[in-house]
């Protein structure tokens, strides 16, 4: 055999694949951006329509009592045993520094800036925006919402305007009635627990509280309940791949819905924080 001769070189498989994987993580990259981009093109529209006449006070009226009334078992539910348990460990802890009668300031300020807008928003907002991605999801699958163009009405303006009002007036209503409901919690379990009356503890909530403490908590249950009522809404009008679609975008509104809570409670707290 003739030396001279070299073999050919052989391409390995290894050297394409990080390439492959950037590609991948790319196009992952690239379609999150998309659906970002057309969700705040969507968001856009739904405002612009918000504030233009005519305005369809029937559909506000219904989804804001199919909302709102009808989430307030889960949101007095989630308040009671939240306002029960912060009060009980707080009133442990300060015991230890013989200083229990100060938590009715802890409580307070606890709920109103955080617990209470917070946990109605996860909770409250998981049926709203699961519920109203399975709706419009449903309908869009049936090609009700394309019949609605075909008609030369907009479904942003029939279908998406009214909800998204909707959250943003029930959230708010929803966060002031966790604030009391968890308040009267936590006195009643301090009182019962560690001998606080209930004046002493009001007296010291009423001491710390500020009105800036309660206004904070109420404008993030407002941009709270515009999140999940624009995420499930965007995710029911893009449904794809018929009823399992329906089902897949019914988990995702809740998973993006808990995320986007967390990160704009963060910010929200950010700005609020030294007001």
């Amino acid at each position: 055999m003739n030396p001279s001769v070299q073999a050919p070189a052989v391409a390995e498989p290894q050297a394409a694949a990080p390439v492959s994987i950037f590609a991948s993580v790319m196009a992952v990259v690239r379609q999150r951006l998309e659906v970002l981009g057309a969700m705040a093109v969507m968001t856009g529209r739904v405002f612009s329509r918000a504030v233009r006449p005519p305005y369809d006070w029937g559909a506000l009226v219904y989804h804001t009592e199919f909302l709102g009334v009808r989430s307030m078992p889960i949101a007095l539910l989630t308040s009671t045993f939240a306002g029960l348990v912060i009060s009980l460990q707080f009133g442990f802890f300060l015991s230890r520094f013989g200083v229990q009668y100060t938590v009715g300031r802890v409580v307070v300020l606890t709920l109103f800036r955080e617990l209470a807008p917070v946990l109605t928003a996860l909770t409250v907002g998981a049926r709203i925006g699961s519920g109203m991605a399975a709706e419009l999801g449903a309908m869009t699958v049936t090609e009700q919402v394309d019949a609605i163009r075909a008609l030369g009405a907009d479904p942003l303006r029939k279908l998406v305007v009214p909800r998204v009002l909707a959250c943003l007036l029930v959230m708010p209503t929803l966060t002031v009635l966790a604030d009391v409901i968890g308040l009267g919690a936590g006195a009643l379990v301090v009182n019962m627990q560690y001998g606080i009356s209930f004046e002493l503890f009001f007296q010291g909530a009423l001491d710390a509280v500020l009105m800036t403490d309660f206004v904070s908590g109420v404008i993030k249950g407002a941009i709270f309940g515009v999140i999940i009522g624009l995420v499930g809404c965007f995710k029911g009008l893009t449904v794809e791949g018929g009823t399992e679609g329906v089902g897949r975008a019914t988990t995702q509104t809740v998973a993006i819905t808990s995320v986007s809570v967390c990160l704009a409670d963060f910010f929200i707290t950010k700005i609020t924080l030294y007001f």
